[in-house]
């Protein structure tokens, strides 16, 4: 199956400091991400959307800029895998924290994704008090 990379950016009126947790910590993610969120160990996530369960490995963090998460096909075979990837970026003229997203799976519609990254962000502005 052909994966797709979906890259998408968000001005929000949080630090990074502020939004780290909400991109790196399970209770964080919980809130505006996923439906449930559980560490299995330290480098192991479960993400729980429509009841089913997707574990994922977070393979990369920088403290208040980034997070990526690697998730686990259910197929070993499976040569490339999904994964998630947030970036946060201050900019130097405005001093907005900018929010970059990247979405790489097999979903390839570019309206449907755009909906449902801009219905996640709307609910973590919610949050952080946008």
């Amino acid at each position: 199956m052909n994966k797709h990379k979906f890259v998408v950016e968000f001005e929000l009126r949080a630090s990074p400091k502020v939004l780290f947790p909400y991109i790196s910590t399970a209770s964080g993610l919980q809130q505006w991400f996923a439906e449930k969120v559980s560490v299995k160990d330290s480098q192991t996530f479960d993400f729980i959307w429509d009841g089913d369960s997707h574990l994922a490995k977070l393979t990369q963090t920088r403290l208040n800029k980034s997070a990526k998460f690697d998730f686990i096909p259910s197929n070993p075979e499976e040569k490339e895998h999904n994964y998630i990837e947030f970036k946060l970026d201050v900019s130097d003229l405005t001093g907005s924290t900018y929010f970059k997203i990247s979405d790489f799976s097999a979903n390839s519609d570019e309206d449907e994704l755009k909906e449902l990254w801009e219905d996640l962000i709307f609910r973590l502005k919610e949050i952080v008090g946008n």
